[in-house]
Protein backbone atom coordinates (compact mmCIF):
# COMPACT_ATOMS: atom_id res chain seq x y z
CA UNK A 1 0.00 0.00 0.00
CA UNK A 2 1.26 3.46 -0.88
CA UNK A 3 2.23 5.93 1.83
CA UNK A 4 -0.47 8.36 3.02
CA UNK A 5 -0.01 11.70 1.25
CA UNK A 6 -3.16 13.38 2.56
CA UNK A 7 -6.68 13.45 1.23
CA UNK A 8 -7.11 14.74 -2.32
CA UNK A 9 -8.75 18.12 -2.94
CA UNK A 10 -11.82 16.28 -4.31
CA UNK A 11 -12.67 14.57 -1.00
CA UNK A 12 -15.02 17.24 0.34
CA UNK A 13 -16.51 17.89 -3.12
CA UNK A 14 -17.26 14.19 -3.47
CA UNK A 15 -19.05 14.13 -0.10
CA UNK A 16 -21.06 17.24 -1.05
CA UNK A 17 -22.00 15.70 -4.40
CA UNK A 18 -22.97 12.46 -2.67
CA UNK A 19 -25.26 14.38 -0.31
CA UNK A 20 -26.99 15.93 -3.35
CA UNK A 21 -27.13 12.63 -5.28
CA UNK A 22 -27.52 10.00 -2.59
CA UNK A 23 -28.76 7.17 -4.81
CA UNK A 24 -27.37 3.93 -6.19
CA UNK A 25 -27.14 4.92 -9.90
CA UNK A 26 -25.13 8.07 -9.10
CA UNK A 27 -22.83 6.18 -6.75
CA UNK A 28 -22.25 3.42 -9.33
CA UNK A 29 -21.25 6.08 -11.88
CA UNK A 30 -18.90 7.67 -9.34
CA UNK A 31 -17.45 4.54 -7.71
CA UNK A 32 -13.94 5.20 -9.08
CA UNK A 33 -14.11 8.74 -7.74
CA UNK A 34 -15.17 7.37 -4.32
CA UNK A 35 -12.23 4.98 -4.33
CA UNK A 36 -9.74 7.70 -5.33
CA UNK A 37 -11.12 10.47 -3.10
CA UNK A 38 -12.09 8.57 0.05
CA UNK A 39 -11.47 4.84 0.18
CA UNK A 40 -7.82 4.61 -0.90
CA UNK A 41 -6.51 7.61 1.08
CA UNK A 42 -8.49 6.53 4.18
CA UNK A 43 -6.92 3.06 4.04
CA UNK A 44 -3.49 4.65 3.56
CA UNK A 45 -4.08 6.88 6.60
CA UNK A 46 -5.10 3.89 8.71
CA UNK A 47 -2.04 1.89 7.59
CA UNK A 48 0.25 4.85 8.37
CA UNK A 49 -1.13 5.05 11.93
CA UNK A 50 -0.71 1.37 12.75
CA UNK A 51 2.83 1.54 14.18
CA UNK A 52 2.57 4.92 15.95
CA UNK A 53 -0.70 3.95 17.66
CA UNK A 54 0.72 0.54 18.63
CA UNK A 55 3.39 2.39 20.64
CA UNK A 56 1.00 4.62 22.60
CA UNK A 57 -2.21 2.56 22.63
CA UNK A 58 -1.37 -1.10 21.93
CA UNK A 59 -4.89 -2.30 22.78
CA UNK A 60 -6.49 -0.36 19.93
CA UNK A 61 -7.27 -2.26 16.74
CA UNK A 62 -5.82 -0.47 13.71
CA UNK A 63 -6.81 -2.40 10.60
CA UNK A 64 -6.49 -1.03 7.07
CA UNK A 65 -9.14 -3.24 5.45
CA UNK A 66 -11.99 -2.34 3.10
CA UNK A 67 -14.42 -4.44 5.13
CA UNK A 68 -14.29 -5.32 8.82
CA UNK A 69 -11.41 -3.04 9.73
CA UNK A 70 -11.05 0.48 11.07
CA UNK A 71 -12.77 2.14 8.11
CA UNK A 72 -16.49 2.43 8.65
CA UNK A 73 -18.56 1.38 5.67
CA UNK A 74 -20.16 3.99 3.45
CA UNK A 75 -23.32 1.93 3.00
CA UNK A 76 -26.07 2.72 5.51
CA UNK A 77 -28.33 0.17 7.16
CA UNK A 78 -31.71 1.66 6.29
CA UNK A 79 -33.89 -1.16 7.59
CA UNK A 80 -35.03 0.67 10.71
CA UNK A 81 -34.49 4.26 9.59
CA UNK A 82 -36.94 6.83 8.24
CA UNK A 83 -34.09 8.13 6.05
CA UNK A 84 -33.76 5.62 3.23
CA UNK A 85 -30.82 7.25 1.44
CA UNK A 86 -28.34 4.41 0.88
CA UNK A 87 -25.01 6.10 1.68
CA UNK A 88 -23.37 7.92 4.56
CA UNK A 89 -22.16 11.38 3.56
CA UNK A 90 -19.15 11.35 5.85
CA UNK A 91 -15.91 9.49 6.32
CA UNK A 92 -15.69 7.57 9.59
CA UNK A 93 -12.64 5.77 10.96
CA UNK A 94 -12.67 3.98 14.30
CA UNK A 95 -9.78 2.51 16.25
CA UNK A 96 -11.57 0.48 18.90
CA UNK A 97 -10.34 -1.45 21.90
CA UNK A 98 -9.42 -5.02 21.00
CA UNK A 99 -11.99 -6.41 23.46
CA UNK A 100 -14.84 -4.63 21.68
CA UNK A 101 -16.75 -6.03 18.74
CA UNK A 102 -18.57 -2.99 17.35
CA UNK A 103 -18.89 0.80 17.43
CA UNK A 104 -19.88 0.71 21.11
CA UNK A 105 -16.38 -0.35 22.15
CA UNK A 106 -14.13 2.30 23.70
CA UNK A 107 -11.75 3.84 21.22
CA UNK A 108 -10.85 6.72 18.96
CA UNK A 109 -13.13 7.96 16.16
CA UNK A 110 -12.23 10.29 13.28
CA UNK A 111 -15.13 11.96 11.46
CA UNK A 112 -14.90 14.06 8.28
CA UNK A 113 -17.82 15.63 6.45
CA UNK A 114 -18.22 18.84 4.42
CA UNK A 115 -19.25 20.88 7.49
CA UNK A 116 -16.83 19.59 10.12
CA UNK A 117 -14.06 17.25 11.09
CA UNK A 118 -13.48 16.00 14.60
CA UNK A 119 -11.65 13.41 16.63
CA UNK A 120 -13.54 11.78 19.49
CA UNK A 121 -12.15 9.56 22.23
CA UNK A 122 -14.24 7.46 24.57
CA UNK A 123 -17.21 5.17 24.23
CA UNK A 124 -20.47 5.70 22.35
CA UNK A 125 -23.69 4.45 23.90
CA UNK A 126 -21.99 1.98 26.24
CA UNK A 127 -23.94 -1.02 27.53
CA UNK A 128 -25.73 -0.33 30.82
CA UNK A 129 -23.23 -2.30 32.92
CA UNK A 130 -20.28 -0.36 31.46
CA UNK A 131 -22.14 2.95 31.83
CA UNK A 132 -22.81 2.15 35.49
CA UNK A 133 -19.05 1.60 36.05
CA UNK A 134 -18.16 4.83 34.21
CA UNK A 135 -20.60 6.85 36.29
CA UNK A 136 -19.42 5.17 39.48
CA UNK A 137 -15.82 6.06 38.71
CA UNK A 138 -16.77 9.69 38.05
CA UNK A 139 -18.57 9.88 41.41
CA UNK A 140 -15.68 8.16 43.18
CA UNK A 141 -13.13 10.57 41.67
CA UNK A 142 -15.32 13.68 41.46
CA UNK A 143 -12.56 16.17 42.28
CA UNK A 144 -10.32 14.81 39.52
CA UNK A 145 -13.25 14.77 37.09
CA UNK A 146 -14.08 18.44 37.79
CA UNK A 147 -10.41 19.42 37.49
CA UNK A 148 -10.17 17.68 34.11
CA UNK A 149 -13.33 19.36 32.82
CA UNK A 150 -11.88 22.79 33.67
CA UNK A 151 -8.45 22.07 32.18
CA UNK A 152 -7.44 24.43 29.38
CA UNK A 153 -6.22 21.55 27.21
CA UNK A 154 -9.61 19.86 27.48
CA UNK A 155 -11.50 23.00 26.51
CA UNK A 156 -9.33 24.21 23.61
Amino acid sequence: MMKFQGFPSDTISFLEDLRENNNRPWFAENKERYEASLLTPALQLIASLEKPLAKVAPLLRVEAKKVGGSLMRIYKDTRFSADKTPYKTNLGIQFRHQAGKDVHAPGVYLHVDPQEAFLAVGTWRPPSEALKKIRGSIVEHEANWRRLLKAKRFND
